[in-house]
């Protein structure tokens, strides 16, 4: 219990240091998440072993993994997936997907890194749940390029999720396909289920709203009830966490389509407040930075090849299917879509524990997503202030 307690306060501390020395940054050009996972290398076990991951603190990174994407659920609207526009994000994505089943088919001819289909699924994925907090900071959730951001961010976490329960399933693809549609449309009960308690016409919703505002906090326990309880069920059908938390993210949103600000404050509180920079921190605990420095080749391949793969197919397709966007805001929407890091963290976690890839090929991926949440980002916001810069500068007609 000591060692866990000393963990904790150094865990806590770089949480409470990364968003102060971010701050430091002009313009916030860097990234708390980039900090948070830096300084988790620094106190981890591959740095000055000041922190260690044990039972209980893994308990609170699976809990910061569940809240962050529980959020990522939350703020996509269900419209933004299922019309014609959600239609071309997943039409995206799949083709993301095998142009990188291709590239690492091809990597492992050269041997610049194992053939590995969890290679090519962390290569599809956006960091949702990250970019969140960077977009509302730049004020872009509400825009065209937030909008874009967030539909494609959508399919860039939901999918690379689903190919994780079927292609690295130990079923085999058919059965994890048959369990994957049992939990959907276990998820999708729950979620018709929660469209009926309209404050309106429910005497229930009502007494739940009045909970608010007491100790009891019946709405926060309430959604902390249906993460718990989605996991757990996630757990017997052997899903991996990210997907109930994200199938939990949206059966709230459809509970609430209109949204609610007091108890999407709290949530942010818990999540934001402890939970999801500790599970940053513990993240950058796992990197080693001597199997990254040993490849310096590769790990700068791994990242021009997420841009590559994953952002320059969404900058295309933001720059050429109606509605169209410019061509910097098009880069802006590519840039932050292939900003990936929690899903490619998900991926290499399931894949080291089934056998299929090394320690040190999941400490490269990691680093080189931490990378892409260093770079990416910093450079959609440069071409968003030289693209203001411009508009600025443009005399009024």
């Amino acid at each position: 219990m000591e060692a866990t307690v000393t963990s904790l306060f150094w865990i806590s501390l770089v949480a409470v240091a990364a968003p102060l020395l971010a701050g430091l940054v002009p313009r916030r050009l860097v990234s708390e998440v980039v900090l948070l996972l830096a300084l988790g290398i620094v106190i981890g076990p591959y740095g000055l072993e000041l922190a260690a991951m044990d039972a209980p603190i893994d308990l609170l990174r699976e809990l910061g993994l569940a809240f962050l994407f529980l959020l990522a659920g939350f703020e996509v609207e269900l419209r933004e997936l299922t019309g014609r526009a959600g239609g071309v994000a997943a039409l995206t994505w799949l083709g993301c997907l095998l142009l990188a089943l291709g590239v690492v088919a091809l990597l492992g001819v050269t041997e610049v890194l194992d053939a590995e289909i969890a290679v090519a699924i962390a290569l599809t994925s956006t960091a949702l749940g990250t970019l969140l907090p960077i977009l509302k900071d730049q004020g872009l959730l509400r825009s065209p390029v937030g909008i874009r951001v967030l539909r494609h961010g959508a399919y860039g976490e939901l999918g690379p999720v689903v190919a994780i329960a079927v292609l690295l399933g130990t079923r085999g693809p058919f059965a994890s396909l048959v369990v994957l549609a049992a939990f959907l449309l276990l998820a999708l009960g729950l979620a018709l289920l929660s469209r009926r308690l309209r404050p309106e016409t429910s005497a229930l919703r009502r007494r739940i709203d009045a909970g608010a505002e007491t100790t009891g906090q019946t709405p926060l326990r309430l959604v902390v009830l249906l993460l718990a309880t989605l996991i757990a069920v996630a757990g017997v059908f052997e899903l991996d966490i990210v997907l109930a938390a994200f199938a939990a993210g949206f059966i709230l949103r459809m509970a609430i389509p209109e949204g609610n600000h007091l108890l999407e404050s709290k949530i942010e509180g818990m999540a934001f407040g402890m939970l999801v920079p500790l599970f940053f921190v513990t993240s950058g605990m796992g990197v080693d930075p001597e199997a990254i420095a040993s490849r310096p080749g590769a790990f700068v391949i791994v990242v021009a090849l997420i841009l590559a793969v994953r952002g320059f197919p969404v900058f295309l397709v933001t720059r050429f299917h109606r509605p169209t966007l410019g061509t910097p805001d098009s880069a802006v929407v590519g840039f932050y879509a292939a900003t990936g890091l929690p899903i490619i963290v998900a991926v290499t976690a399931v894949a080291v524990k089934a056998g299929e890839m090394s320690d040190d090929n999941a400490s490269l991926l990691i680093g080189a997503g931490a990378a892409t949440v260093l770079l990416y980002p910093l450079a959609a916001v440069l071409v968003l202030g030289t693209t203001r810069h411009q508009a600025a500068a443009e005399p009024p007609t």
